[in-house]
């Protein structure tokens, strides 16, 4: 089965709050709950064609909600982005965020028990493993006992000790250019300060850097040049081992990994080999930018890469008509020998929706991009909560602001989540969800997809500018897939090489072939070096099978 991995912003995903008070509170706002994932609810997504269901957040990260009353330490506000905070702010790794529990005293069994609710529906869970960086004034009150928090027992008057887990500025108190107080009346301190997330080594990061974070130390000294210092094993990483078999022991199935180009592949490769000894099925996702690095991090025990620089970034070109479709095999060649490994999508928590003025303005029109990217290869693909209704990410949050993008950092709800729910979608929404589904369908259920091999028809079809055209094929069922990235319904022929025959194993027939999106019909004279013509609505796509006659086995 193809993996398909749906991401949901949980605090987000569930709340059916419309205030939407911007820079409002948690009690203005509200939250999403891990309980909203009924059974019946993780049914529906299961039915979808989704295979992981990553929930983005579970870590207890800073926020300016108050829950000392619980046990848990107050964060000052100065070093906290949003009223809700940032997930990639984590104060404590062995902790569930708070804004996720109905009871908050049992947060971490009603994480345990969303687990096995979706296990039960029969998808696995990824969780996000944030491992360059903490939150300023991380504590772990969660930790199991005798181990030691991250920090504890740090020489605070080594800028770089390989057996420290933070970095530091000796002599130096933290003065980044802000406001320290945010309302407090006492200022935030931090004496010496550490190093910002960002790679940041002074004491007085700016506004755009990740003030509110703590880079972690891996055994690499920066201030010499990037010097490793792996031998003794750094303290840091049997750490945050521990971490990840904590977490793999309560049920996860996956990890997607921070920003996992600025950790240390050495690093990496210790890691889940330690990991995948005890639960050898267990998935790592890592986020890398970096193309050079991707055979490395892979190397090192990732699974699976976000293909971001390549596919994405030329599929966002494509859509807005800044590239033909021919850079999409451009695309996928750049990372042909390791292509299982990486992982296409089109919306993300950090990336702009489809549907906002930002991006293409509308939903609709990343319709091909998803079939292609769903369709195209045995890899997998990558759904974030929203984007199959075309989601517009249009909203004034507060620390977020009007950016196109769904905030990570307030309380907040969906707009077409909600009315998903209440079953108000308008017209269009309900088109781009249906062609999602269909889509989706199809690459759960079509052995052509999740595991038959790819043929790229575009160097035969130099005039498909703004279509791509493609074969999928395995035993006897043959797929031609052509998207239409035009805004307009068009009448294309699809040239099919001689090439192609002799790759996929067919042979001259004429086949009847049904579009599995809309189940029209269309007999196909499949012949070498011929020619298939069809018409193509507006960003849509057809997706033609065919059962081809088997033949008999020569003699």
């Amino acid at each position: 089965m193809k993996l398909i991995i749906y991401q949901i912003f949980t605090r987000l995903y569930g709340n059916r709050n419309t205030s939407r008070v911007e820079n409002g509170t948690l009690a203005e706002n509200g939250s999403g709950k891990m309980n909203d994932f009924t059974d019946k609810e993780l049914k529906r997504i299961k039915d979808m064609g989704i295979s992981h269901v990553w929930y983005t957040g579970i870590l207890r990260h800073a926020t300016q909600t108050d829950y000392s009353a619980y046990g848990i330490p107050k964060n000052h506000p100065a070093v906290v982005k949003g009223k809700a905070g940032s997930p990639y702010a984590i104060t404590d790794y062995y902790d569930v965020n708070p804004d996720l529990a109905v009871n908050v005293s049992r947060r971490m069994q009603e994480f345990e028990a969303l687990v096995t609710r979706t296990h039960k529906a029969g998808m696995k869970v990824i969780i996000d493993f944030v491992p360059n960086h903490v939150a300023r004034q991380y504590r772990s009150v969660a930790k199991p006992a005798g181990i030691k928090d991250i920090g504890e027992g740090d020489n605070t008057e080594d800028g770089f000790n390989p057996q420290n887990n933070f970095y530091y500025c000796p002599g130096c108190k933290f003065a980044p250019d802000l406001d320290l107080y945010q309302g407090e009346t006492e200022a935030y301190e931090e004496m010496p300060a550490k190093a910002t997330g960002n790679d940041h080594f002074d004491q007085s990061p700016g506004r755009d850097d990740w003030y509110e974070t703590v880079k972690l130390n891996y055994g690499v000294d920066y201030y010499a040049g990037r010097v490793g210092h792996f031998d003794p094993i750094p303290d840091t990483w049997t750490k945050m081992a521990g971490i990840l078999l904590f977490w793999a022991s309560k049920g996860v199935d996956g990890f997607r990994c921070d920003m996992a180009e600025m950790v240390p592949a050495e690093f990496w490769g210790w890691a889940t080999a330690q990991v995948k000894v005890r639960y050898p099925e267990i998935v790592f996702i890592g986020e890398v930018y970096n193309p050079g690095e991707y055979r490395n991090y892979i190397a090192h025990g990732f699974d699976y890469l976000y293909d971001k620089v390549g596919m994405y970034d030329t599929m966002r070109a494509v859509i807005c008509g800044h590239q033909s479709t021919a850079a999409i095999t451009g695309a996928w060649q750049a990372v042909d020998d390791i292509r299982n490994h990486m992982l296409y999508f089109l919306e993300n928590h950090d990336e702009q929706r489809i549907g906002s003025d930002f991006f293409a303005g509308s939903g609709l029109k990343g319709v091909p991009a998803m079939v292609v990217s769903l369709l195209m290869q045995q890899n997998p693909f990558m759904l974030y909560a929203g984007e199959e209704y075309g989601e517009r990410g249009m909203d004034k949050e507060g620390f977020s602001g009007k950016d196109g993008r769904t905030t990570i950092f307030d309380y907040w709800s969906i707009d077409t989540l909600c009315r998903a729910a209440w079953n108000t979608l308008t017209e269009a929404e309900q088109l781009v969800y249906d062609m999602h589904r269909k889509a989706l369908a199809v690459a759960r259920k079509e052995k052509a997809v999740s595991e038959g091999l790819f043929f790229d028809l575009m160097y035969v079809n130099a005039h498909l500018y703004r279509q791509y055209a493609f074969l999928r094929k395995a035993e006897q069922t043959l797929l031609l897939i052509v998207a239409n990235f035009d805004d307009n319904d068009v009448i294309v022929g699809v040239n099919i090489p001689a090439h192609a025959f002799g790759f996929l194993g067919l042979e001259k027939e004429t086949v009847a072939a049904t579009d599995l999106l809309c189940h029209e019909t269309l007999d196909i004279d499949l012949r070498a070096d011929g020619c298939v013509v069809m018409e193509i609505k507006g960003r849509g796509a057809r997706v033609w099978k065919m059962e081809l006659k088997k033949r008999k086995k020569k003699t």
